[in-house]
């Protein structure tokens, strides 16, 4: 079977944590508070898709926004097509 090639859509992700965290009531700061972070610039580069958050931090989010990991990331590709489409088994 061939690799199947799939990535992390980080502006989609950026913008999809932005509304989860308004859904959720939060502001940076809050975050920023919770994750213990010094200050925001890291949550500002996942905001703007500039940077991804590291696994620790996407559990830390995935609790803290009442979510999965699996709902925080976009990502680009679908497994399932792709592996249909490899195999033409549609």
């Amino acid at each position: 079977m061939e690799p199947m090639y799939i990535s992390i859509n980080s502006e989609k992700t950026g913008a999809n944590l932005k509304s989860l965290f308004k859904n959720n009531g939060y502001s940076v700061r809050d975050i920023q508070s919770v994750m213990g972070f010094e200050n925001p610039q890291s949550i500002y580069k996942w905001l703007s898709g500039r940077s991804l958050p590291s696994l620790d931090n996407l559990v830390i989010l995935s609790k803290v926004l009442h979510t999965t990991i699996e709902d925080i990331l976009v990502v680009d590709g679908d497994v399932v097509f792709l592996f249909f489409i490899r195999n033409n088994l549609r």
